[in-house]
């Protein structure tokens, strides 16, 4: 697929989602974290994420990921029905990779200066796939 037709589909894609992020700046930072996932970055974390949407710091990555008003069932949804519009046929199937990890962060203990860590969100991966035909 040329690059000026994957931008389109993009842009098409981002529009869709667009609606359920309240705020302009989480909807432009998620676009540029979904570029960041999409891109050759060898390491997905947010300071590589950060640097390929050419922000200065993480922090706004940081930010759409802990505490940014979106709906993320929403935004799952939208995405899922895009993506059997345009790949998808009545054949094709969702896979889920259940092996998904913890993201930890470390929280300051109530009783002492050490730090906790408990699970701050769950990440798991997706793929739809169908059979090709050549």
């Amino acid at each position: 697929m040329d690059a000026a037709r994957w931008r389109t589909m993009f842009d098409h894609a981002m529009a869709r989602i667009a609606r359920w992020f309240r705020r302009v700046e989480p909807r432009d930072t998620a676009r540029g974290y979904l570029l960041g996932l999409l891109s050759g970055v060898e390491r997905k974390n947010c300071w590589q994420m950060a640097e390929q949407a050419a922000h200065a710091r993480p922090r706004p990555m940081q930010r759409l990921l802990r505490s940014a008003h979106w709906d993320a069932d929403e935004v799952r949804d939208d995405v899922r029905f895009y993506v059997v519009e345009h790949l998808g046929t009545n054949e094709g199937v969702l896979i889920v990779d259940e092996t998904g990890f913890l993201l930890l962060r470390s929280i300051p203990s109530v009783d002492s200066q050490e730090s906790n860590n408990r699970p701050d969100r769950v990440a798991w991966f997706g793929l739809w796939a169908r059979r090709w035909e050549s």
